[in-house]
């Protein structure tokens, strides 16, 4: 969709991921959306209302009592002339007052006032972003229908400190909004689906795993196009480095026996999809404590075990869902592996693709991918991991027409 013409309220929370917000503006602005910003007190100590004028080329508001722009109630107009509220970066407090009802600036003001759709990028300290507090105040919002995007992983501004509280990219922000904003027909809305990607990691020592090289960027894709398609979409993820896709409720995990568990909670469901790269086996054992080498001994031999087989769980479960779909990733006999797994996973397609080359797939950009069924092999052209999730979106919309929800 364009957003060109659409109208964005900006509120800029307290921050050092303020300045991410510098740079959302102007990708906005290059898409033709008319900008308006609000700035907390706190926003004001990272970045300047002259820079968010500047980029935005509209006025900053700031305070709720200014004469100026409170004289026709100013408040309720920011908060009603927009198509779209977005709160980025979405701290803590500003999560916290919109949560339990506080209005005592102009940015909570504005979030209680507004009767349009509401999307906030959080941004905070891994403890805050972990702390019950938060996760409760998230849950309170999301209830009330506020949507979210990210945080993601990574390092953070204090040194030493890394984990889940990074601000989503501005162009990941940029994509939230179109799917927000998007008012075309929703072909999955009403049907729940289960997503799988990324690797899992399974421990041999507190330093050491069993893992593959799978990025979760196909997997993400898929997730992040069926949303857009109007599914409510769970992502259970294996520990990747790319941010949870926008619209999608996502649930991290790192072993097989952990993804396990988590995808069969969310049963039932109307369709499943098995895109992560599930190691085959782990370590029967794992140790305490780092194992160290010794000099002139050779390597500790590790007792292997084989991990649970997801797919084929799910594909002859009680509570199958209507339309099971595989991932085969081989580096021969791709077709002939592909239609295998199909007749002993319980699956009704696979997505067969060759992982051969160095460099190519795995932890890449773009996919070819063939779709295996009991109808036979539809061959796809090579195009980017985007566009095959696209096309597998519209493929599932229109083999869940005939399931009743």
């Amino acid at each position: 969709m364009t957003l060109s013409g659409k109208r964005i309220l900006l509120i800029i929370g307290g921050g050092i991921a303020a300045y991410k917000a510098l740079d959302l503006i102007r990708r906005l602005r290059e898409r033709g959306v008319v900008v308006r910003a609000v700035m907390t007190a706190a926003a004001r100590e990272f970045v300047t209302t002259l820079s968010v004028g500047a980029l935005s080329a509209d006025h900053v508001f700031t305070d709720l009592f200014d004469r100026n722009d409170e004289h026709d109630v100013g408040h309720i107009r920011l908060s009603r002339e927009a198509d779209l509220v977005v709160v980025a970066p979405a701290t803590a407090d500003l999560m916290a007052k919109l949560a339990n009802g506080h209005a005592n600036d102009l940015a909570s003001t504005v979030l209680i006032a507004t009767d349009k759709p509401v999307l906030m990028a959080p941004a905070m300290n891994p403890k805050m972003w972990s702390h019950p507090a938060t996760r409760r105040n998230r849950a309170t919002l999301q209830k009330d229908g506020v949507a979210f995007v990210g945080p993601a992983k990574g390092e953070m501004a204090e040194s030493n400190e890394a984990g889940e509280g990074r601000m989503a990219e501005p162009l990941e922000i940029v994509a939230a909004i179109e799917a927000l904003l998007d008012s075309r027909p929703k072909p999955l809305a009403g049907r729940k689906i289960i997503v799988t990607s990324g690797p899992t990691h399974e421990p041999i020592d507190p330093v050491r795993y069993i893992a593959n090289r799978s990025s979760g960027k196909q997997g993400h894709a898929i997730a992040a196009a069926l949303a857009r398609l109007g599914a409510d979409v769970r992502l259970v993820s294996g520990p990747v480095g790319i941010a949870d896709p926008a619209g999608v409720t996502t649930l991290h995990v790192e072993t097989a026996n952990e993804m396990k568990d988590e995808v069969e909670k969310l049963l039932p469901a109307d369709a499943a999809v098995f895109a992560a790269a599930v190691a085959d086996w782990r370590s029967e054992t794992s140790a305490d404590e780092k194992i160290k080498k010794v000099a002139g001994e050779g390597p500790p031999a590790l007792q292997m075990i084989e991990n649970p087989d997801i797919l084929s769980g799910v594909g002859h479960h009680r509570k199958r869902p209507s339309l099971v779909v595989g991932f085969a990733a081989e580096t021969r006999d791709l077709v002939r592996n592909a239609e295998a797994k199909l007749a002993k996973k319980g699956a009704d397609f696979i997505v067969a693709n060759d992982v051969s080359h160095e460099g190519g797939v795995m932890g890449g950009d773009r996919n070819r991918v063939r779709i295996v069924s009991k109808a036979g092999v539809d061959e796809w052209p090579e195009m980017s991991k985007d566009e095959v999730a696209t096309r597998l979106a519209a493929l599932i919309a229109e083999r869940l027409k005939t399931v009743v929800v």
